[in-house]
């Protein structure tokens, strides 16, 4: 009788045993098709089991984004005709897994980071910040203001080792950190909140480079980690797992000392066209198409409105700093260096018409500063479309002198480049030689100097100092601008520096230094369901936190 029931207990062990495997094998199954974790990690409840999937079409080759990483230089000259791009990595990551001292909105307007709070001296020399409490980095070390103090030291040697590199490099577009830390006496952390920063002379956008890269501040006990496929940030996200320049997974950082993440993981996936990242969101492979090209924008709004297949898909319309310009080489032995031609090709071509016609133009534009910069005024009335007065300008010209002008671009600029040789060419003069190069051609083109037009965007804020740069691409040399600008970073407060940037602004259109066409656009797509997602400035930085699935 006891063997019997001996067995009956093994029976019924093995039943369970099948049983739980089976259950365990149902679950991983469910989880694999559905996209879930195996193991569910957070906090309990249904919330937490969430992933949102977001598709791309850039994704970092590595996560280092310290201003001397050299693949940082590598993905940001991945365009040519592109000034002050952001690349992948900081994109990705920056708000996301990592933190900076000051952060900006939507709006683009400056918000406490690290720092939640700082005052400035009369003179624009000193700047006190408090550096938040109880912050911790994902490995579990405290952040305080000497892991501020150890980062800003490190910006400093990096980007002088990308200077001199880009220097040696002979680049001729010029760095991304156009507004760089700037003359810098001192930086000291008296107690573990504070920070002081001195400066030998003003520099108004410090505080707008402390949101950015040169912001960032790393766990100085880390030293010389591997930052190329490991992050360490305090941000509400940590990174899970990260394929080089195919996918990155953030998991919520439930250390975090802010609000937590809405969702529990995000996962980017790269695809190689917005044609395979529209199809994607419509058949439901991710949720949120991110940084969606505008043709692609226009396509599933389009067909959201007739195919069930993209029936409640939502494409927003966001605004960026973006500018679109068709540059002018101011060289000697270019036809452009003369005021009164530049004038006439301003009055010549269609701008408004242009910005109207584009599809990721998010409205005309003037001048250098776009409306999400300290400084932006409306310039587009100062040249008006209007081919009598410009032919009337070009009559100054003997027939020797105006002949053809050379537009070069890439393959990107092709068909808008194609609409600006029409509209020069309305007239009897001058001709327009259009050249189409590829990107290696191109940037030895520019770097030259044997062109007289190109079409570029500038991608970054407070960028428009580059006019006066003598490094800088377009060989402007104009000693009024050059004061206007000086007197602008001299300011020592913002609504100063806003108003001075105005006049210099307002002074380079006036001489027609370039022909700023249109800001451009960053469109965004979700599915049903989805929300918290940015749809501004997504071409700079995408904070992620606030998304989620409702």
């Amino acid at each position: 009788m006891r063997s019997r029931r001996d067995n009956a207990w093994v029976q019924w062990g093995v039943f369970l045993g099948v049983a739980a495997l089976l259950s365990a094998l149902v679950w991983a199954g469910w989880s694999v098709i559905n996209h879930r974790p195996l193991i569910p990690f957070g906090n309990a409840g249904t919330e937490d089991a969430t992933t949102v999937k977001i598709g791309v079409t850039d994704m970092p080759e590595s996560l280092d984004i310290r201003p001397s990483a050299s693949s940082e230089a590598s993905e940001s000259a991945a365009d040519p005709t592109a000034i002050d791009t952001v690349s992948p990595a900081e994109r990705l990551l920056i708000g996301n897994v990592y933190e900076t001292i000051v952060t900006v909105d939507q709006q683009n307007r400056l918000q406490p980071g690290l720092a939640t709070k700082w005052t400035v001296t009369n003179d624009g020399l000193t700047y006190t910040l408090t550096i938040a409490k109880n912050v911790t980095f994902s490995n579990g070390h405290t952040l305080d203001a000497a892991d501020v103090v150890w980062s800003l030291q490190q910006a400093v040697n990096g980007q002088a080792a990308n200077q001199t590199t880009n220097q040696s490099a002979g680049n001729s577009i010029g760095s991304r950190d156009t507004n760089s830390l700037g003359s810098l006496a001192s930086v000291a952390n008296p107690d573990a909140t504070t920070v002081v920063i001195t400066l030998n002379q003003p520099n108004p956008t410090l505080l707008r480079t402390l949101s950015g890269k040169l912001g960032v501040v790393f766990d100085a006990e880390v030293g010389s980690a591997d930052y190329a496929t490991k992050a360490v940030g305090s941000g509400p996200f940590t990174v899970r797992d990260f394929r080089s320049g195919q996918s990155l997974t953030l998991a919520r950082n439930d250390e975090y000392h802010g609000t937590k993440a809405a969702s529990a993981a995000v996962t980017m996936t790269k695809y190689d066209s917005d044609t395979a990242l529209m199809k994607a969101l419509q058949s439901g492979d991710i949720e949120l198409a991110q940084n969606l090209g505008a043709d692609a924008a226009a396509s599933l709004q389009s067909e959201s409105a007739k195919a069930s297949t993209t029936s409640g898909i939502t494409v927003t319309k966001g605004a960026t700093t973006s500018k679109v310009m068709l540059a002018y080489n101011h060289g000697t032995d270019s036809l452009l260096s003369d005021e009164q031609a530049r004038k006439a090709f301003r009055y010549q071509i269609d701008a408004a018409g242009i910005a109207g016609s584009q599809a990721g133009s998010n409205g005309a534009l003037g001048g250098p500063i776009s409306p999400l910069e300290s400084g932006y005024e409306d310039l587009t009335g100062l040249f008006p479309y209007d081919t009598a007065q410009a032919q009337s300008m070009f009559g100054y010209f003997g027939d020797q002198y105006l002949t053809t002008v050379n537009l070069v671009v890439t393959e990107r600029w092709r068909t808008l480049a194609e609409t600006i040789k029409q509209q020069i060419e309305q007239g009897p003069r001058p001709n327009v030689n259009l050249e189409v190069l590829s990107d290696a051609d191109y940037a030895a083109r520019i770097q030259a100097g044997t062109w007289e037009m190109t079409l570029m965007s500038m991608d970054g804020t407070d960028d428009a100092g580059l006019f006066v740069d003598g490094n800088g691409p377009f060989h402007y040399d104009r000693a009024e601008a050059q004061q206007a600008y000086a007197s602008a970073r001299a300011a020592t407060n913002d609504a100063d520096y806003a108003e001075r940037m105005k006049t210099y602004a307002r002074l380079l259109s006036e001489d027609a230094a370039a022909d700023w066409l249109y800001t451009r656009a960053c469109f965004t797509a979700a599915r049903s369901g989805v929300s918290g997602y940015p749809t501004a400035l997504t071409d700079q930085r995408l904070p992620l936190a606030n998304v989620r699935i409702d």
